[in-house]
């Protein structure tokens, strides 16, 4: 990460950069980590049809391209003690963004924040235990980062968990 990085703040590593075009077999691996990201190098190779040097290679490629940032689990909200979702619309004053989403990043149960383009600034999604944890993020975390002029939220009644690849 460079220093230009650092400063956007920890959630913009890298925005607005294009690595060179995948091919068919960088998007077929890509499509096997999303669904698996145990997936085995040999299995990987088995499943795409390719030696498993050329999918070590491309793997390690993708990596470090930063097409691939990590591997992780996918954890389901509920079952992890997390049953209130909620995405809160930010309006900040302008020229915050850098300072905002470093608080933003410091703040409990906020799971992912972007900044945006349209009638709101920045959009989070907050996983919470319950709706007073919720109220506690926005009424004190939230509006109490300075820059925040102010916020709008809307509560998540159900959700799919959108790991189909959107390459394909």
């Amino acid at each position: 990460m460079d220093q230009e990085d650092q400063e956007r703040g920890p959630f913009t590593v890298g925005a607005g950069r294009s690595s060179r075009t995948l091919d068919e077999v960088d998007r077929r691996i890509l499509d096997e980590l999303v669904r698996d990201g145990r997936t085995s190098i040999r299995t990987l190779a088995e499943r795409i049809h390719i030696s498993r040097t050329n999918a070590y290679a491309r793997v390690e490629r993708l990596l470090q391209e930063g097409v691939i940032s990590g591997f992780r689990a996918r954890v389901v909200p509920e079952r992890a003690g997390l049953g209130t979702s909620a995405y809160i619309a930010l309006t900040i004053e302008q020229n915050s963004w850098r300072e905002v989403s470093v608080e933003l990043g410091r703040v409990r149960y906020i799971e992912h924040a972007a900044l945006l383009g349209g009638d709101h600034d920045v959009l989070a999604l907050v996983r919470a235990p319950d709706n007073a944890a919720l109220r506690d993020v926005v009424l004190n975390r939230v509006q109490g980062i300075a820059g925040v002029l102010s916020t709008r939220t809307w509560l998540v009644f159900e959700e799919f968990d959108g790991t189909t690849p959107t390459w394909t």
